[in-house]
């Protein structure tokens, strides 16, 4: 059966977060997935509150990176969150994005290598073995956890190139493929495909979840309006390959983000043309979102998460998704 997840970006207190999870699992949702960046509220304390406050609904970063948490840290924390949650927790990992490392100062190497050096540590001491590793990436020297998650914690791989999407099918749970149109998932699915496979599993064994910019709201306009601003950061960062497949020129995007750079906000959201919402989002009515999803679905999709802005009003965009598409999809 489908599952459906939200995405927060806490920009705004823990106690907001909590509030909107709440919500999302009245409304039925299974996830909740909260972004992991230095200059936004702590990933891990809120989702602590929403798990203290929450009874049924899963929860993880989406995502979190080896790079700024080191694995052991990251094995204690997501250990921390399914004791919390009474075995909910989920762990959403990716190799980070360039913005944030050149920010820091942090080079991002070998992030192939990081990303299967990182859950071989986690997944041994989330076993409660003693490890030793000595890789390329990471080393540890007789570490250890000294107590266990509530169940086997299902980590999940952020990935959008080629090879990190095959390693994701190869050693993830499930693939977090940052993207919310059917071309991504056509390229992706191939690739997710041929990692579980030379790990042994069918691709059935992959949870493969649409992580979308999504904007709901039965006024169309509304709802572009507020998918435009976060559009603008997608293509600003979108690798070239990426913007061939969706017919965007790299002029276009790199207009948009030398107005990002420069803090021209206004104008970057307005160089966002109705293409690019269309390519890199899931926007429109109820149901012009409901055909889009059920397109994800058709190629392969088993998860799909509802992510910024959501809608122009996130409560109301959660109930609209939660009786419009929810409720259809499971009959």
């Amino acid at each position: 059966m489908v599952r459906f997840g939200v995405e927060l970006v806490p920009t705004s207190s823990a106690k907001d977060m909590a509030e909107i999870a709440v919500l999302a699992e009245r409304h039925g949702f299974d996830t909740v997935w909260v972004t992991d960046h230095y200059n936004n509220r702590s990933t891990f304390q809120t989702l602590a509150l929403i798990a203290a406050q929450t009874e049924r609904i899963e929860l993880g970063p989406g995502v979190s990176n080896p790079y700024l948490r080191h694995p052991a840290i990251l094995a204690s924390e997501v250990a921390s969150l399914d004791e919390i949650s009474g075995g909910r927790a989920m762990l959403g990992l990716g190799p980070g994005d360039k913005m944030t490392f050149d920010s820091l100062g942090v080079e991002r190497k070998r992030p192939l290598t990081a990303l299967r050096e990182a859950v071989s540590i986690i997944r041994a001491l989330l076993r409660g073995e003693v490890v030793s590793f000595e890789g390329r990436m990471f080393s540890v020297a007789g570490a250890v956890l000294r107590f266990k998650p509530v169940r086997e914690v299902p980590i999940y791989i952020g990935a959008q190139g080629p090879k990190m999407l095959a390693l994701a099918g190869e050693i993830g749970n499930g693939v977090l493929v940052n993207a919310s149109h059917p071309r991504d998932f056509e390229f992706a699915i191939q690739h997710i495909k041929e990692g579980a496979e030379k790990a042994g599993k069918s691709l059935s064994d992959v949870d493969v979840v649409a992580y979308t910019a999504f904007s709901i709201d039965e006024d169309p306009a509304k709802a572009f309006k507020a998918a435009r601003k976060v559009v603008a950061f997608i293509v600003a960062g979108c690798p070239p390959s990426v913007l061939e497949r969706h017919g965007i020129g790299v002029e276009e995007a790199s207009q948009i983000s030398s107005f990002l750079t420069k803090g021209d906000f206004k104008s970057a959201f307005k160089s966002v043309s109705e293409q690019m919402v269309e390519e890199f989002s899931i926007t429109g009515t109820p149901a012009e979102c409901l055909s889009k999803v059920e397109e994800l679905l058709a190629k392969g999709v088993t998860h799909v998460v509802v992510g910024s802005p959501i809608g122009p009003k996130i409560d109301k965009a959660l109930k609209l998704f939660s009786d419009e598409i929810i409720s259809r999809l499971r009959g």
